[in-house]
This record gives structure tokens, C-alpha cells and sequence, in this order.
């Protein structure tokens, strides 16, 4: 949700809780406008993100390890150079606004001093500012006396806050009764235009709660008295927002605010990042993609003038049939087509320069060239034929993918073909696992990519069924038998799985072939995930990912 005055209330009074007494050991800057605290409480350490982006400006808890930079920006090592090992005082929420500072007790060999350190919740304005006595030590973000704005920012002068918004505080019941006896329309709206720290979707809960005669005692009572309840609210299976309650609508509770942030968040970051991945992705292989039709293209276009070259030939055997005809000095002739059963006449130019024997040779020479051109052509059309049908089976994979971790093998797959960078090494690489189903006993399981596609097929029992598309790129899908026979009905579900995971997920009755593994082999030198099968049968099924059945991702 909008990180309003309302919710940081909350944050702020759990961020005390958990912190106060604690000790800072270690502040990290893994991004320009991200800083990271590692806490030591006494009991455990605790990591403190602050997130200072126009986006998703927050400050939470998070057990995300995030990279470090081999070099520490600048404000980074300002934090650490006075706010090492500083103890936490207090954690305040001043005067109801989107800001919330930390009192620090530094101590060093040399002096001691009490710093503090506000964040400023903002959105695009978010901001982290260290003090000394109201004077400001540095900014993540400073401004200059040459820039053209209303509040100045940087070292050595007088920290003011940012100007206050022109809204009734909530606690000022008298003025938020004579502004409620003025409304009109949206209810929501007007509590989210009058009265400070109010988000509309927090303005929305509040009408939805108390609906329209809402007084100013119920917003008091709302910001200040009422039980928080914690919660994710979800639309679609999806999770939307995070709030300290919720009215309406479906939600999964959470014991603190923190908890909740954190939690909705985490689902924000991995869907941005699985986006932009999936974007890279799409992009180089979409690049790859019209290299390669531009190539087919131009191989099309040569085998389209080597259409003419069996009329060539026979325009070189008519010269030497009629050469006792012919002389030098002739620029054509018209001859008898001896291969038209209806015995057309066919018209033949001629060089002048040349003797008729000359101008055979010519017809030879030529037609030798269009079949030899044709032959190497011929090959390579059929190369890349099969880069394309590779390049397209991924650009599926891509399509299906439902996590980060369903693209990093496929990630892996580009740059070895050259198309991306190759990924960073892990320190700890492990194999994201298959997709599982749990089909009326059986365990049926789906390849996320080309190289899970190979891995899982070569570790099929010979009995085992294997399954794929007819028509389309899909996932290797396959049911373990254990020996046992295998039921219609699975055959039917792990079908339509198939037909799910494939480019045919938008249609319906899609032809998947299943057969026993013994029957499915790999050519050598095939691209990644490639095979050929035998003695298959054809299934028609309607594409289901048969969520309930997943049990493992």
C-alpha cells in the first residue's frame, strides 16, 4: 500500500519493539538507493532495509542477503564512519508525517555523541539523513544552493523537515467534525484529501468500516484506538497490498505489520525481478530470432533463383543439338523444346563474342554453379530450420515460466549459445527442482526448460510414459509407472499438463503423443532438449495445469 503516515505509525512503535538497546554492526549499500543495517539486539541480529526508492520506498525487515559493492558509496561510508557500533536510543514517528528517525548513541575510543538519523518515506522524494545537534552530517540524496527547489539539502547547515501538507491531523477532532459537515461525494476521497497521513486505499477501509456518516471520533479511533490486524490482501489468488487491517475482501493475517510488509514485499521484489529477467530473456532471444528468419530469408531468395537451373541445362543441350546452325556473331535463336511432349519452342540468347560451343559451355558452367549453389543452400536451409525450431522451443520455456528459478536454467541455455552474458557463478549452485504432480497415485513430472526437458527423459525407466505435443514446443512430461499399468484417466491429466506447458496453453483439444521411454531417442550432436520417439500414441487434450495436484515447485 502507499506507505502513508498511517501504516509507518504502526512500523515505527514495531521497529522500537524489536530494536531499541540493539547495536549497529555492520551498514551495507547494495544499491543507490537501498542501505542495509545489520543489528546485534543482545539476542540475535536483526537486518533493517531501508528502501529509498521512488517505488517501493519502506523501511522493513528483511533475511534477503543482498550483493555487496567492492566499493562502498559515499554515504555508505559516512554511516559507517560514525554510526558503527552505535547503540539505538529510540525510534520515533514525528508529528504524524512519513518519517521516521533513530536516536544513536555513538561511542569511540576518542568522543561520544548521540546522532540522528532520519528516513524519509516519501516515494519519490524518500530520502536518509544523518544529524549531529540538528546539523546535517550528510544525505543519500543532497541538494545544491544552485538548484531551483524550496528545500536545501547537505552537510554543515540546519536539517528542516519537509513542508507539511495543508491537512487536518487526525487527533484534531473539533476542526475534522466542522471539515466532515462540508463533504460531499466520495467519502474516501475526502478523507484522504483533508485529513493528514490518510491514504486513498486507508481512506477506503475507514468508509468501508464506519460508511457515510463517518464522524471524527470513528478516523480517530481508526488511526489511534482500534486493534491492528495485520494482513496481505489478495485479488485472484494474487497478493495486491499489505495493510494493519484490512475490512474486506480475501487475506492472510500476519502477527505484525513488519511481518506483512515483509511478506507482500518479498512477492513485489521476486515478481520484478522475475519480469525484468524474463524481459532479458525475451529480448536476446527475440534479437536471435529475426537474425536468424533474415537468414532464411536471404537462403529462400537464393533458392528461388536456382529454381531455373534444370531450363539453364536445357538451354546448353539445345545449343550443342543445333550447333551445326549456329554461328558466332548470333545474339539468339528460337529452338524446338525436345522435352515439351506438345513440342513447343523455347528462345535462347547467345553471347555474340562467343562460338556456339562457347555459349554451351556457358550453359553448363552456369547450371553447374545454380546445383552446386543449390545443394549448399539446400543445407544450410535446413541448419537453420533447426536453430529456428531451437530458438522457438525456448522463447516456450520462457513463455511458461512461472518463477525466477524456472529461468535460470534457461538463462544458462542463452549464454551458452552466446546471446547473453553467462550469468554470475553461485557460490552454491543447486538444480531447481521438476514440476510434481500427485495424479491418483501416480507421480507425474514436467520439465521447466530445454535442459531440464533432456535431464529428465535420460532419467526415465524404459517403462516409464513420456509425453509432449504433437504440434507444439512443450515441456518433457512423463508418469512413473513403477512398473504399474497406467490408468486412462492419468494419461488424460498428464496430457493436459503437457498441453498446459506448451504453446498450445491458449487452445483446446491439442494433440499430445505419449509412449514408453525405451522408445524415445536423442541424435546425436541434437540441440539441448531435442528427441525423436516411435510407437506413440495421440491423446486430444484441453491444456489444465492442474494446480490442486502440484505438491512441489
Amino acid at each position: 500500500m502507499p506507505q502513508d503516515a498511517f501504516t509507518i505509525k504502526y512500523i515505527a512503535e514495531e521497529l522500537k519493539n524489536k530494536l531499541l538497546g540493539g547495536k549497529i554492526s555492520r551498514i551495507i549499500q547494495p544499491a543507490r538507493d537501498e542501505l542495509t543495517f545489520i543489528i546485534y539486539t543482545g539476542k540475535s541480529n536483526i537486518k533493517l532495509e531501508a528502501c529509498l526508492s521512488a517505488q517501493s520506498s519502506r523501511l522493513s525487515l528483511t533475511e534477503t542477503d543482498k550483493p555487496v559493492p567492492l566499493t562502498a558509496p559515499n554515504f555508505c561510508m559516512l554511516l559507517r564512519k560514525h554510526l558503527q557500533n552505535a547503540e539505538i536510543c529510540d525510534v520515533v514517528q514525528p508529528d504524524f508525517e512519513r518519517i521516521i528517525y533513530f536516536d544513536l548513541k555513538c561511542v569511540s575510543d576518542f568522543s561520544s555523541s548521540v546522532m540522528r538519523l532520519y528516513f524519509e518515506i516519501m516515494g519519490k522524494y524518500s530520502n536518509a539523513v544523518l544529524t549531529e545537534n540538528g546539523i546535517i552530517v550528510g544525505a543519500l540524496k543532497t541538494t545544491s544552493l544552485g538548484e531551483n527547489t524550496k528545500r536545501v539539502l547537505f552537510g554543515g547547515i540546519k536539517y528542516a523537515p519537509p513542508e507539511p501538507q495543508d491537512k487536518i491531523p487526525p487527533e484534531n477532532l473539533k476542526e475534522l467534525e466542522n471539515a466532515l459537515g462540508y463533504r460531499a461525494g466520495d467519502t474516501a476521497r475526502f478523507i484522504c484529501d483533508r485529513v493528514k497521513g490518510i491514504a486513498y486505499a486507508t481512506a477506503l477501509d475507514m468508509a468501508s468500516r464506519y460508511g457515510e456518516n463517518i464522524t471524527a471520533e470513528n478516523i480517530h479511533d481508526y488511526v489511534y484506538s482500534l486493534p491492528t490486524e495485520p494482513c496481505v490482501t489478495f485479488e485472484g489468488g494474487q497478493p495486491v497490498d499489505f495493510k494493519v487491517r484490512a475490512i474486506t475482501g480475501e487475506k492472510k493475517l500476519y502477527p505484525d505489520v513488519l511481518s506483512a510488509q515483509s511478506a507482500y514485499y518479498a512477492y513485489v521484489t521476486e515478481k520484478r525481478a522475475f519480469g525484468a529477467k524474463k524481459t532479458k530473456l525475451e529480448n536476446a532471444l527475440g534479437g536471435a530470432i529475426k537474425k536468424a528468419e533474415k537468414r532464411l530469408a536471404a537462403i529462400n531468395e537464393k533458392l528461388e533463383e536456382c529454381r531455373d537451373a534444370e531450363t539453364v541445362k536445357l538451354k546448353g543441350e539445345l545449343i550443342t543439338a543445333n550447333i551445326y546452325a549456329l554461328q558466332r556473331g548470333m545474339s539468339g535463336f528460337k529452338a524446338v523444346n525436345y522435352y515439351d511432349p506438345d513440342g513447343g519452342e523455347i528462345k535462347i540468347g547467345l553471347d555474340a563474342t562467343l562460338s556456339p560451343s562457347q555459349n554451351a559451355q556457358k550453359y553448363y558452367k552456369k547450371y553447374a554453379k545454380l546445383k552446386r549453389t543449390q545443394t549448399s543452400v539446400g543445407e544450410q536451409k535446413e541448419e537453420i530450420l533447426q536453430k529456428l525450431g531451437y530458438y522457438e522451443s525456448i522463447a516456450s520455456h520462457i513463455k511458461s515460466a512461472e518463477s525466477p528459478a524456472d529461468l535460470d536454467e534457461t538463462e544458462e541455455e542463452l549464454a551458452v549459445l552466446g546471446l547473453i552474458a553467462a550469468p554470475a557463478a553461485k557460490k552454491k549452485k543447486t538444480e531447481t527442482p521438476y514440476r510434481v504432480f500427485d495424479v491418483l497415485g501416480f507421480k507425474v513430472i514436467a520439465g521447466r526448460n530445454n535442459i531440464q526437458n533432456e535431464r529428465l527423459t535420460k532419467s526415465l525407466a524404459p517403462d516409464d510414459v513420456w509425453l509432449h505435443t504433437q504440434k507444439y514446443h512443450s515441456s518433457h512430461v512423463a508418469i512413473i509407472t513403477d512398473g504399474k499399468s497406467v490408468p486412462e484417466e492419468v494419461i488424460k491429466i498428464a496430457a493436459e499438463i503437457c498441453a498446459y506447458y506448451s504453446e498450445g496453453r491458449d487452445g483446446s483439444k491439442i494433440p499430445v503423443d505419449y509412449t514408453k521411454k525405451k522408445f524415445v531417442k536423442k541424435p546425436p550432436k541434437s540441440n539441448t532438449g531435442f528427441v525423436i520417439y516411435t510407437d506413440y500414441k495421440t491423446a486430444l487434450a484441453t491444456p489444465d495445469g492442474h494446480f490442486g495436484e502440484k505438491n512441489e515447485r
